[in-house]
């Protein structure tokens, strides 16, 4: 059995994992971020009947996929909005992709039925920082406390299922078409990340898609 360490030897052992934890983080923060997927961009960054939100002067527009249930969604998505506010000229558009199950699937349609009275985006906010299971009368609850009507929403969604279902299979096969294998996933430009990452990531992000454009 190997001796304890003595005093000095802990500390240097010590020194040595900060040291190489600091020579990590800056190599994190000085690597390129993202993969440049190119035209492939194009068609979904220009948005078509996904909500978006953000200044209409916008410098830059940002896809964002992800599942309400998805944890690594949900750690990210103060650092986003965190990130997006700063910066002040991203425009955020939101492809829902339900892939954790019936109860991702419907509060993504709920979510979508909402855009029709123009709280996408809170409900999206809401959805995103509430940690209930969900169900109905939590998504009720999203909806009427951010000031819309859960019957004309429920009523918009039963008439326009088909829509809904379609649009949540588009956002799908876009993310399949530029290599995204779950959530969540960002396309700033024509830069892509997959998985969750910080403010200052994102930042890093929003400027090498600007210098890529």
């Amino acid at each position: 059995m190997p001796a304890p360490l003595n005093r000095r030897q802990a500390v240097g052992l010590g020194a040595v994992v900060v040291g190489g934890w600091a020579v990590g983080q800056v190599l994190r923060r000085t690597a390129p971020i993202g993969r440049d997927i190119g035209p492939r961009a194009d068609a979904i960054l220009a948005g078509g009947s996904s909500p978006e939100d953000g200044p209409a002067d916008a410098t830059l527009r940002l896809a964002v996929f992800t599942d309400y249930r998805c944890p690594a969604c949900r750690h990210a998505f103060p650092a986003m909005e965190e990130a997006v506010r700063r910066d002040g000229k991203v425009r955020v558009i939101y492809k829902d992709w339900p892939i954790f199950g019936p109860p991702s699937e419907r509060a993504a349609s709920v979510a979508l039925a909402s855009a029709e009275q123009g709280i996408y985006p809170a409900v999206h906010r809401a959805l995103m920082t509430d940690n209930r299971i969900i169900d109905d009368d939590m998504l009720r609850e999203i909806v009427t406390g951010v000031g819309g009507d859960w019957t004309r929403a429920t009523a918009w969604l039963a008439t326009n299922a088909q829509a809904v279902t379609t649009r949540l299979r588009a956002n799908g096969q876009q993310a399949y078409a530029i290599g995204l294998s779950g959530t969540p996933g960002y396309l700033a430009g024509p830069m892509l990340v997959m998985g969750a990452i910080d403010a200052g990531d994102f930042g890093r992000l929003f400027a090498r898609a600007r210098a890529a454009n």
